[in-house]
């Protein structure tokens, strides 16, 4: 097994647990890379040799290991995925940040989760991807979301008109700031914010959830992950966001349709023994808390 070591080098708080990492995978004999550009942090940190970090680095750290840890938080691991990807290298996020459902192995952890992975216990989970196309009028390639995209007005723009057909056949034209496309990874994360459903990693949907609308009645949909979704904003000359997992892209021209649908490829992640999205829900969401004294 080959460990590529990658992650967020704004956290002043990565440096160290990467650099006993480092040591603890030479002290066992494990074979590893490092990312370019941690290597230069460790480097100008001087917390391990330049010329142990020299002999480690790469520029492809998919490519060059078996598996990847990424240190940092869930903005990280989809920044990890879209830096290495789209490719089959399974991914473990090592959490330094916050909530962590996509990074969930906490960074004290890891020594016993890299035991764990050389013994065997551990699984790979296929994650469900978007694919979205624009059509000619705006050169968009082809963008692919492990979280969700979005559509938002910008600046100062109000309320958006979004028209939605799913396979040819209309489903609302909405009436609002905008709204999330989001796969089950992603329903944990903006969509959750504005109101949408929880959805569970194996579920085959695909969530449609109103950021604000103006109608109340509109609520959010779960759509089969077969399905072809077009989406167009109405309103002329309105300047509004198409976002690609936080990612931004601002346009101001109307009658461009966007088409999503379920991407050729996942996003493959790491899960140890005894992880389970039920108790990482339980844990991040303090399901379960009663009483006050129970949250410090």
């Amino acid at each position: 097994m080959i460990y590529g070591i990658t992650g967020n080098p704004t956290k002043d708080q990565i440096w160290r647990p990467v650099a006993e990492l480092i040591r603890w995978l030479e002290k066992h004999g494990q074979a590893f890379c490092i990312h370019d550009t941690l290597a230069d942090g460790l480097r100008s940190r001087d917390v391990v040799t330049p010329a142990d970090v020299g002999r480690y680095a790469t520029s492809d750290i998919a490519h060059d290991s078996d598996l990847v840890l990424s240190f940092g938080g869930d903005g990280t691991l989809l920044r990890t995925a879209h830096a290495t990807g789209p490719n089959d290298t399974p991914m473990l996020g090592v959490n330094i940040g916050r909530l962590g459902f996509l990074a969930d192995t906490e960074v004290e952890q890891l020594t016993d989760a890299l035991a764990a992975i050389e013994a065997g216990r551990y699984t790979v989970e296929e994650r469900m991807v978007l694919e979205a196309q624009a059509d000619d009028h705006v050169d968009l390639g082809v963008e692919w979301a492990l979280n969700e995209f979005f559509l938002n007005g910008s600046g100062a723009t109000g309320l958006l008109r979004i028209e939605v057909k799913v396979d040819d056949t209309p489903l609302n034209t909405y009436w609002a700031d905008g709204l999330i496309f989001a796969t089950p990874t992603g329903s944990t994360a903006y969509s959750l914010s504005t109101g949408g459903p929880i959805l569970a990693p194996g579920v085959d949907g695909i969530v449609i959830t109103p950021i604000a609308s103006h109608t109340l009645t509109v609520r959010p949909i779960v759509l089969p992950g077969s399905v072809t979704i077009a989406v167009r904003v109405l309103d002329s000359d309105v300047p509004y966001v198409f976002a690609t997992d936080g990612r931004n892209t601002e346009l101001d021209t109307s009658d461009v349709t966007f088409t999503i649908q379920r991407a050729d490829h996942t996003v493959n992640l790491v899960k140890l023994e005894g992880q389970h999205f039920f108790k990482t829900l339980r844990s991040k969401l303090m399901w379960g808390v009663h009483r006050t004294k129970d949250l410090f």
